[in-house]
Order: C-alpha cells, then sequence, then structure tokens
C-alpha cells in the first residue's frame, strides 16, 4: 500500500513539476503572401463581420448566436457568440493602425485571455502577412498540458483560415485606396435645373458634352430668372453600349409653380439625400476615373453597398484655377451590408 502511495506522489509530482517546465506562454505565428495591397487586407482584418468571410470553417460555429458591438470597425469592434459546440466568449479590436497593424483580445470564458495580432508589410508583390497568436496559462498546469496538444492543431487552422484570407482578398478589385480623402456623411438633396446627356467615357468627351450642357441650362436659368445655388455636378446613370447616359445639373434657387419643368430638353429634380461617402479629388478631370476605381475598391474590400448613382461635384472654376490645384468632390450614396 505504502508502495503505491508512494508512486502515486512520485508520480503527482513529477508531472507538477514537468507542468511546471512546460512554457506557461502558448504562442505561435503564421505568415503569407498575398496578392493584394494592403489596404484591402487590412480591412478584412479590421472588421469583425469582414473577418468572420475568411475565417476556416473549424472556427465558427454554425449554430451559435452572434452579436456585434462597439464601433463596426477598428478599436473597440467586438463580436460576442453563444454556442454548443464554441461555447461563449468575445473578441475585441484592441489596437488598429491603418494598414499595418491590427491586434485582438479573446476572452472565452477562462481565467485569462489570448491575444492575436495582425502586421502587414508592403512588398512588391502585394503584401505579406504575419499572424500571431498567445496565450498566458499562468500557473494553470492543465492548461499547460492542454497548450502541448492543441497549439498544433490552432496553427493548422490559422494557416487555414489564411489561405481562405488570400484567397478573398485576391478575387476584389486590385485598385490601391490607401490616401483617399473620404469622408462618411449625410448630405441633404438639393434642387437643380439638369440635362440628360451622353458621352463616350473619355475626359475631352465628357468635358465637351458637360460644357455644352452647362451653357444650355444656364441660359435657361437666366430666362426663368434663377439664382445659382452650387457648384454644377454630374450624376452617373448608366451605360448605353459604349456610352456612358449622365445628367449634367446646376442647383438652382428661386423655381415658382411658373418656373417650367421640361423646356428644351432643361429639366427640374433633385439629387439623392442621405447617407453618402464623399471623397475629395485634388487635380486633373482626367485622373477622375482612377479616383472612382479607388472608390469601388474600397466599397469591395470594407463591403459596403451602394445605394444610388454616383455625382461629381466640380467646386473649382477650371478657367480660375490651374489644373493640379481643380477640387472635384465625388458622392457615393451607400448602405453597409449586415
Amino acid at each position: 500500500m505504502h508502495k503505491v502511495f508512494y508512486a502515486t506522489g512520485g508520480l503527482f509530482a513529477a508531472l507538477l513539476l514537468l507542468g511546471l517546465i512546460i512554457p506557461r506562454h502558448g504562442s505561435f505565428v503564421v505568415a503569407g503572401d498575398v496578392d493584394a495591397n494592403p489596404a484591402t487586407v487590412f480591412a478584412l482584418l479590421n472588421d469583425p463581420r469582414r473577418k468572420r468571410l475568411w475565417l476556416h470553417d473549424s472556427e465558427i460555429d454554425p449554430n451559435a448566436r452572434v452579436r456585434y458591438s462597439g464601433p463596426q470597425r477598428g478599436a473597440g469592434a467586438t463580436i460576442s457568440w453563444d454556442g454548443a459546440i464554441a461555447g461563449s466568449g468575445t473578441e475585441t479590436i484592441t489596437e488598429s493602425r491603418p494598414y499595418e497593424f491590427v491586434a485582438t483580445v479573446i476572452n472565452a470564458g477562462e481565467s485569462s485571455e489570448s491575444h492575436t495580432w495582425y502586421e502587414l508589410t508592403d512588398t512588391d508583390s502585394g503584401t505579406h502577412i504575419d499572424w500571431g497568436f498567445s496565450h498566458d496559462y499562468g500557473f494553470n498546469l492543465v492548461g499547460r498540458y492542454m497548450s502541448l496538444l492543441l497549439t498544433g492543431v490552432m496553427r493548422q487552422n490559422y494557416e487555414k483560415s489564411l489561405e481562405n484570407l488570400k484567397i478573398l482578398a485576391e478575387s476584389l478589385p486590385t485598385a490601391d485606396f490607401a490616401g483617399l480623402d473620404i469622408e462618411r456623411l449625410v448630405v441633404e438633396p438639393m434642387q437643380i435645373a439638369y440635362k440628360s446627356i451622353h458621352a463616350l467615357p473619355e475626359p475631352a468627351k465628357m468635358s465637351a458634352a458637360l460644357g455644352s450642357a452647362y451653357f444650355e441650362i444656364m441660359n435657361f436659368m437666366d430666362a426663368n430668372n434663377l439664382q445659382l445655388a452650387g457648384a454644377p455636378l454630374s450624376i452617373a446613370r448608366s451605360f448605353t453600349g459604349a456610352k456612358l447616359n449622365f445628367d449634367a445639373g446646376i442647383p438652382v434657387s428661386g423655381t415658382g409653380a411658373g418656373t417650367p419643368d421640361n423646356q428644351s430638353g432643361i429639366r427640374l429634380g433633385q439629387t439623392y439625400g442621405g447617407e453618402v461617402l464623399r471623397v475629395k479629388h485634388t487635380g486633373s478631370y482626367r485622373q477622375l476615373n482612377d479616383t472612382h476605381r479607388r472608390i469601388a475598391a474600397y466599397l469591395a474590400a470594407l463591403g459596403i453597398e451602394r445605394s444610388g448613382d454616383s455625382w461629381e461635384s466640380y467646386v473649382s472654376d477650371p478657367s480660375k484655377v490651374e489644373e493640379s490645384k481643380l477640387l472635384t468632390y465625388v458622392y457615393y450614396p451607400i448602405r453597409d451590408k449586415r
């Protein structure tokens, strides 16, 4: 009996000693290269809703109740879950540095927290990503033993998730939207006098069509005693073959019951009112197509849907302002995917 007792005690002491020798921190880093710019990859990391699009199936309990809280993106954005398989817990973004670093803290109902981080490096071919995980088990010796079993499995799941992230990021538009001057705001509708026109989507063709239409609209305004109430604008509508259909418009005030609604193709109407992205474009009108491509990439990466036709507001007078300083605001009506 004493031998059994001593043997059991010796085994327990050995396990205790071994548990103390096992590192208290369970950690690893997985890495990969993505053929997409850092801004796109960052957008998929910086929003818990976007992150669920690429996590490996083993990381998601399809029957769990999921709730989001805090800001939608960046520091403070939180996802909470409660499920039979995944258990309950939260993950919160604790640090967000565009377009290079995101860190989170995970509380899965244990006595201590797990930490993850994503470090992005801009490369000639896209983005290199290092994704780290760390958990401090302290003096939880059972946890230390479990980490020996689980760390390898978790690393494999992270590697599979990283491959999913690569596939998703590389499927999105390639334009780099880093550096776009973007505001999110609510605009009120404006009354405009406008003419529907079409032209090939080339700067020279568009400029000529707009110039002619604005001249006609100004004549309409003079004939009907209307006042200028804002910068000229153009609203993209649709394509007919290779030509873009759009409205050339000028904000006006002073309309009344006697103001004609349709005179020589000039009509009265209103611009969109509601939530928009407003992007500041400074420079040549010839570069506006590039700005639109960058906005499209931004919307796709962040999962934001358009809710109407975009428009451009030409704030500067090109006859008085040099080309490199021309100010144009580009507006996109939006709504977030939920």
